[in-house]
């Protein structure tokens, strides 16, 4: 089993503690072409990524406000169902909600962000040249939006060429906003999440989710069914990224999932680092894909280990 981190090992800025909004209105963010150096170049920089992050922020929670408005519109669960469309298999959903979610916050990135490139899950990418990427999934738990299920969020991440700097999910229904930015920590609202050592495995409360192919399902479900009798519980909300988000918050120990693509975990990955937590990406659970596992270090490890002998992997 191979395992592989990213976005790890930044330093914290020099100061840590400033809330999103008041840093994202500084006026001391940088401006193109401006020379800084030092202490000052530090503190500019973290204002810009400050400012993204608030950008992403506002983004997100009006996606999130039109998806309730949408919800609203329709009156009722067979009306959604009745927009929505099938796409990799019978059970991977797409509605009118998320396309026109995307569509607001792909219209008003182009406008504000004009060289920056695009990956979308829905239309997927459009190039840029900056060397930032916005990482988009307008709408993370679809099938829980048509059933009324409350777990879905908007999730948007701004990536560099070394992963995720800037990272956003919002849940709509909570008016709860996490936000994070490489080397300046994560944020519910304006509380710093920390991430603390941990319990051991049986007494951790652990999140997953399920694959749309039946194939891979099946044996998912063969992972779970050795990894349940060795911990507290198991929560399947169906929202990766806001279970990586409540791992950092602590309303679970850890998370795993093989299979998600990067709009699932690119905003709520960076949320659990900036908290303090690991993120591995696990080879040779399933086949084809990589398998997350996130939380703190200690758990993960061990968690790695009880997914290995799960999966007949080999441990490494």
């Amino acid at each position: 089993m191979a395992t592989r981190a990213r976005d790890g090992g930044h330093g914290r800025p020099p100061c840590p503690a400033w809330p999103f909004d008041r840093c994202a209105a500084s006026p001391l963010r940088r401006r193109t072409g401006q020379a800084t150096s030092g202490k000052d170049a530090e503190l500019s920089a973290a204002v810009d990524l400050l400012a993204l992050a608030q950008l992403a922020g506002d983004l997100a929670r009006a996606a999130g406000d039109h998806l309730l408005g949408y919800k609203e519109q329709q009156g009722s669960e067979s009306d959604l169902a009745a927009s929505a469309e099938t796409k990799s298999s019978r059970t991977d959903l797409v509605t009118a909600a998320d396309r026109a979610s995307e569509q607001l916050i792909v219209d008003r990135l182009r406008e504000l962000r004009p060289d920056d490139a695009i990956l979308a899950e829905e239309r997927g990418g459009l190039p840029g040249a900056s060397g930032l990427t916005w990482v988009i999934d307008p709408l993370d738990g679809t099938t829980n939006f048509l059933y009324d299920f409350p777990a879905f969020a908007v999730s948007i991440a701004c990536e560099d060429a070394e992963g995720s700097i800037v990272g956003v999910v919002h849940d709509p229904l909570r008016a709860e906003t996490f936000r994070a930015a490489r080397g300046l920590g994560a944020w519910l609202g304006n509380r710093r999440l920390v991430i603390g050592p941990g319990p051991q495995t049986s007494e951790a409360l652990i999140g997953t989710g399920f694959a749309y192919g039946a194939e891979r399902r099946a044996l998912q479900a063969s992972l779970l069914l050795r990894v349940l009798p060795s911990v507290r519980d198991i929560r399947r909300a169906g929202a990766a990224a806001l279970d990586l988000c409540w791992v950092a918050a602590g309303r679970l120990d850890a998370f795993y999932e093989g299979g998600l693509q990067p709009w699932d975990h690119a905003a709520g990955a960076l949320v659990v680092r900036e908290a303090g937590g690991t993120v591995d990406f696990v080879d040779g659970l399933l086949p084809a894909v990589a398998t997350i596992v996130a939380g703190p270090a200690s758990l993960c490890s061990d968690l790695r280990r009880l997914l290995s002998a799960a999966g007949g992997s080999d441990g490494a």
